[in-house]
């Protein structure tokens, strides 16, 4: 049973990224998913948004609102962050957590993102 997130990098103010998470071992449709990130010098993690386990519904996090999108795809057990107009304060480790809320039953190992012109 696991959660291994994918699609990080360094990349410059403003340009779009996609993060990956593919889970492993268990009904991943049968879960509210949500993204995390733990920002460097932040001792808590910033939950930035969950999705609904149908996929109809979403929630986001003030600080992401109308710059990102969560999404999934049941029969590919995948979810997916989709990143628009990063800032350097979107620097962290991205990190997926099966649940709409901590504590989460599981979570992945993370991807890192690093925003810098």
């Amino acid at each position: 049973v696991q959660l291994v997130e994918s699609g990080g990098g360094s990349v410059q103010p403003g340009t779009p990224l996609t993060l990956s998470c593919v889970a492993f071992g268990f009904p991943f449709e049968n879960y509210y998913m949500s993204w995390v990130r733990q920002q460097p010098g932040v001792q808590d993690p910033e939950w930035i948004a969950a999705i609904w386990n149908d996929g109809r519904h979403t929630i986001y996090a003030n600080s992401v609102k109308g710059r990102f999108t969560i999404y999934r795809d049941n029969p590919k057990n995948t979810l997916y962050l989709q990143m628009n107009n990063l800032t350097s304060e979107d620097t962290a480790n991205y990190y997926c957590a099966r649940g709409r809320a901590p504590p989460y039953s599981l979570r992945g190992q993370g991807t890192q993102v690093t925003v810098s012109a």
